[in-house]
């Protein structure tokens, strides 16, 4: 007669189910959905056809127009940036690369106040670079091209820290397997590596798009804000609270937020297309 053992079952560091649950979801509430909650709210209380007079008055077009556009220069530009940096610090080894690894984390740590105004005196006609770009006909600061500058420093992390975790993991068999076949080195990242960081790449370029989009500290120094031209949405928003039009800026702050909903589906939907094609190959 063999005698039956109970299975081991694993001891659990936090509470059960119940506990554990009810706790995330009651701090998700409190600091996320009941302030969204109540903008959604404050904004179906303008009417939709006061919301839809304030969100098309040109001068909240303009800065819509100009808060996606560098938003969308920045993303490029750190898009391609990201992916570089994070394949030169998975696949090389050089004196230095950990304080290069930690810089990458200095924009999550610095204030993006600090970063605005050390941007503008970095690029201002008596800064370090500003003389130079002036004497090539350039302007940075209170332009376009200093938001985006703006823009870019507050998100440059984010695709280095997504794709980094995964061209780490990768494994290195699969590469090798494509060499022996008679691959060139752009083959294998084209047809082996990018289809398995992928996912990873397009999360981290749609969570710098959106941080992109929401950013202030860092923009309102060096943008100049001069309305119609330099002028970003986040800043009119603020500007129609100290004007004590919180309709204006309830508007102003809900477009901000269905931009920032879009971009999250968009971001699911991407990685599961890009992971659904994976599995297919």
């Amino acid at each position: 007669m063999t005698a039956t053992t109970a299975p081991i079952r694993a001891k659990r560091v936090l509470p059960g189910l119940t506990l554990s649950l009810g706790t995330t979801l009651l701090y998700l509430t409190i600091i996320v959905l009941i302030p969204v909650l109540a903008l959604i709210l404050k904004g179906a209380e303008i009417g939709p056809e006061r919301f839809l007079r304030i969100v098309t008055s040109p001068r909240t077009l303009s800065a819509l127009k100009v808060t996606v556009t560098a938003a969308a220069v920045s993303t490029l530009f750190n898009a391609a940036y990201g992916l570089l940096m994070a394949w030169v610090l998975v696949r090389y080894e050089f004196p230095g690369k950990r304080l290069l690894d930690a810089l990458m984390d200095i924009p999550f740590a610095l204030p993006t106040a600090v970063a605005g105004l050390s941007l503008t005196a970095l690029f201002s006609a008596n800064g370090w670079f500003g003389p130079v770009l002036d004497a090539l006909g350039i302007q940075v600061v209170y332009t376009i091209w200093g938001i985006i500058i703006a823009m870019t420093f507050t998100s440059i992390p984010f695709v280095v820290r997504t794709v980094q975790p995964v061209l780490e993991d990768l494994d290195p068999a699969l590469e090798q397997a494509a060499m022996t076949l008679g691959a060139r080195p752009f083959t294998i990242f084209r047809r082996v590596v990018f289809p398995a960081i992928l996912p990873a790449f397009l999360a981290g370029a749609t969570i710098a798009f959106a941080r992109s989009l929401g950013e202030f500290g860092a923009v309102v120094f060096i943008a100049g804000n001069k309305p119609m031209e330099t002028e970003i949405a986040s800043l009119l928003a603020y500007i129609r609270l100290e004007e004590y039009d919180y309709a204006g800026a309830a508007a102003i702050a809900l477009v901000l937020l269905i931009f920032a909903l879009v971009l999250l589906v968009l971001s699911n939907l991407l990685q599961r297309w890009a992971a659904r094609s994976r599995e297919a190959r």
